[in-house]
C-alpha cells in the first residue's frame, strides 16, 4: 500500500508561549490532516509562521511594513504580509510493501505541493529538493519516484499513474481539512488575528479560505510571551 501524506519539518519548541504547541523531537515531519490535536495544529502554525519570521529589508526591494512593536504581531508579521510564503517540508511518499519512504529534501517547500501534479503530463522528471535529492517522472503509464536522484543504486516507488492522481486528491483534502480545522483552532487561539492567520494558510497551501468561526465566548488564548 502506498500512502502520500503533505508534511512539515518541525523542531522542538525551545520555550515557545504565544499558543500551545505539541511537544517534539528536535528535527521531524508532521503530516497534516483533519485529526491533528489542538496543540499540533498549534506547531503546525508555529512552524510555518517561523518559516516567514523575516525583518522587511526595504535595500532588497522589500516594501513591507515595519514590524509592529507587540512582540505577537512582530512574529506574525511575516506571515501577513509576505506575498509568496515558504513552509518547509513537502510531500511523504510510503510504500507499507517496501518499506521505502520518499522525503522531501531540504529546502523544498509544501507550498510547491501541486508541482506533483506536473508529474503526469510526461515532461520530464520533477525534483523535491536535495539532500536527499528526491525525484519523479512518467514512464509511460507508471510514474518512479526515486528517493535520491545522486545515488546510483537509490531505492526506488513505482506507481500506476491513476494511483499517483488518486493520492494527490486525498492530499488535496488532507490540506482542506487541516486549514478547516485551523480555522476553528486560530477563533480560539489568536482571535484578534485569526482571519488574516487562516488566509494566509490557504494562500500558502493554494486553498481556497475556509469561513473562521467566531470567537468562543469564555475562551481567553494563550498568554503572550513575557
Amino acid at each position: 500500500m502506498i500512502v502520500m501524506q503533505p508534511v512539515l519539518e518541525t523542531y522542538a519548541s525551545d520555550g515557545f508561549a504565544f499558543w500551545p504547541v505539541a511537544e517534539g523531537q528536535p528535527f521531524g515531519y508532521l503530516a497534516l490532516s483533519g485529526g491533528l490535536t489542538s496543540a499540533e495544529v498549534g506547531t503546525a502554525v508555529r512552524r510555518i509562521a517561523e518559516c516567514n519570521d523575516i525583518d522587511p529589508d526595504p535595500n532588497a526591494g522589500d516594501d513591507r511594513p515595519p514590524r509592529p512593536a507587540d512582540r505577537l504581531g512582530s512574529f506574525l508579521h511575516g506571515l501577513l504580509t509576505f506575498d509568496s510564503l515558504f513552509t518547509a517540508g513537502g510531500l511523504r511518499v510510503t510504500d507499507s510493501s517496501t518499506g521505502v519512504t520518499l522525503l522531501p529534501g531540504c529546502c523544498n517547500g509544501l507550498e510547491n505541493w501541486r508541482d506533483w501534479s506536473t508529474v503526469l503530463d510526461g515532461s520530464g522528471p520533477v525534483f523535491f529538493g536535495h539532500d536527499p535529492d528526491a525525484g519523479a517522472e512518467l514512464f509511460g503509464d507508471t510514474v518512479r519516484l526515486v528517493i535520491d536522484v545522486e545515488q546510483s543504486d537509490s531505492p526506488v516507488i513505482e506507481l500506476p499513474a491513476i494511483e499517483l492522481r488518486r493520492l494527490l486528491g486525498s492530499v488535496e483534502r488532507d490540506l482542506a481539512d487541516f486549514l478547516a480545522l485551523t480555522a476553528e483552532w486560530a477563533s480560539r487561539q489568536l482571535p484578534d488575528h485569526s482571519h488574516s492567520v487562516v488566509a494566509a494558510l490557504a494562500r500558502v497551501l493554494d486553498l481556497p479560505t475556509p469561513v473562521v468561526p467566531s470567537s468562543r465566548q469564555g475562551h481567553h488564548p494563550a498568554p503572550p510571551m513575557q
